[in-house]
């Protein structure tokens, strides 16, 4: 961990939020290249999820809303762990992580208190003056929001079952003691599905989307062996869930959750019917039925599964008899393409030729960056550890038949390509 941390700072990946007064536990500020593998990792999972079905309507819900969403949800009471305080310096820790009542304080030694529940949701007041101001929540997260526009899209879009509710967004939990780098934080990114359907077909679609989702998991590049699902049992998941499945990644501070696929049932729908006096039935027009639809639920989490990544393509090995680091991410999700270098910086006919390339196929190929800086090697190793896949080199003899030197990440193996087969080079790694 204290590597990949290293890395992701020194490259510009993730920075401490806060840094320079000291940091904010449980925060985490993504620097260019940080962002660039999110957003990879995002946009994939939409067209994955969204643009390639014709049943997913994407939303993208306000993080504030009326408090009265909180309680019909059951999180304004019940969103809460179990806390413990040390009676001498203070420091609360979540009870599960420590050994139990009278046990000692990580910290300082002293004993710990009997456990109480904390609520982990954010409270804020929405309006101006203070005595009229009303209570409001950062969303714990993105789902509710979902549910409280499902008669919107009904109206909107007249969608017949089963169909979903996608939104890719941030959610908030004031965690106890956030920890493990970005696997626990206080401020997070989720991509959720909310997949509506008759009770009658839910074991059909739970096992469609559990294939689904570990399919495309594995489709960013993570060993299917790092994977595990768990299934989660009676007396451990949520008491509307009829069936969870906890899909597990092997970190390096252990097996811990990834992704979760829940079956809600009708839970969420029908607390909020009944909280806030509006139908949000389903009519079947085959049927006639009307009824609640029940609802299956996969959801992600963004900065784990860049966790995850960082975790499974980080590589330490020799090549040219020099130790290299270097992140062996999947060419789609890498968030640099290829990386054009003039051989020579202090040459302005290769530098020109490099930066004409460069422009073409920007217009070609997403992601590709420009590097003059320091020697070939050094700029070999500094893609490297970003994880581009390819670098292309223009030397003198681009200048007389217009071919270049493409280097492959992974082996470090070179060949000559004409300049005019560059986009069929690379176009197979950008989907």
């Amino acid at each position: 961990m204290e590597a990949l941390i290293s890395l992701a700072k020194r490259r510009g990946f993730i920075f401490q939020g806060s840094e320079i007064y000291g940091g904010l536990a449980g925060t985490w500020d993504y620097g260019h290249l940080g962002l660039a593998l999110k957003e990879n990792i995002k946009r994939s999972w939409w067209r994955h999820f969204v643009l390639d079905r014709e049943d997913m309507y994407g939303l993208d819900a306000a993080i504030l809303m009326n408090a009265e969403v909180w309680k019909a949800s059951g999180h304004a009471e019940g969103f809460s762990d179990p806390l413990v305080s040390c009676s001498v310096c203070k420091r609360r820790f979540r009870a599960d992580q420590t050994l139990g009542v009278g046990a000692q304080c990580p910290e300082c030694g002293g004993a710990l208190a009997m456990p109480r529940q904390f609520n982990m949701m954010f409270e804020t007041s929405v309006g101006a003056a203070e005595d009229s101001a009303l209570l409001s929540y950062l969303r714990p997260e993105t789902a509710q929001g979902i549910f409280v526009n499902f008669k919107n899209v009904l109206d909107a879009y007249h969608p017949k079952l089963p169909f979903g509710i996608a939104q890719i967004g941030k959610a908030f939990r004031n965690e106890i003691t956030p920890r493990d780098f970005l696997f626990r934080t206080r401020e997070f990114e989720q991509m959720e599905i909310e997949y509506f359907v008759n009770p009658a077909t839910w074991e059909e679609h739970f096992e469609n989307l559990r294939k689904e989702a570990r399919a495309w998991v594995l489709s960013l590049g993570l060993p299917e062996g790092s994977v595990h699902e768990i299934e989660v049992p009676d007396g451990e998941r949520a008491h509307y869930s009829a069936r969870t499945i906890d899909f597990e990644f092997e970190y390096p501070f252990g097996q811990k959750e990834l992704f979760g696929l829940a079956y809600r049932g009708d839970y969420d729908l029908s607390r909020h019917k009944e909280k806030s006096g509006i139908d949000l039935s389903y009519l079947d027009e085959a049927s006639g039925e009307r009824f609640v639809p029940h609802v299956i639920e996969p959801s992600f989490g963004v900065d784990r599964l860049v966790l995850a990544l960082l975790h499974s393509s980080y590589r330490e090995d020799e090549l040219s008899g020099e130790k290299r680091t270097y992140l062996a991410l999947s060419p789609h999700i890498a968030p640099v393409t290829a990386a054009i270098f003039p051989l020579l910086k202090n040459k302005p006919e290769l530098v020109e030729c490099a930066r004409e390339l460069h422009q073409a196929l920007k217009k070609k190929i997403p992601s590709v960056a420009f590097d003059d800086n320091g020697n070939i090697g050094k700029r070999y190793r500094r893609q490297d550890e970003i994880g581009t896949p390819w670098c292309i080199t223009i030397d003198f003899q681009t200048l007389e038949d217009d071919t270049v030197t493409l280097r492959n990440r992974d082996s470090g193996e070179q060949e000559r390509v004409a300049i005019s087969d560059l986009p069929t080079h690379l176009s197979f790694i950008r989907s």
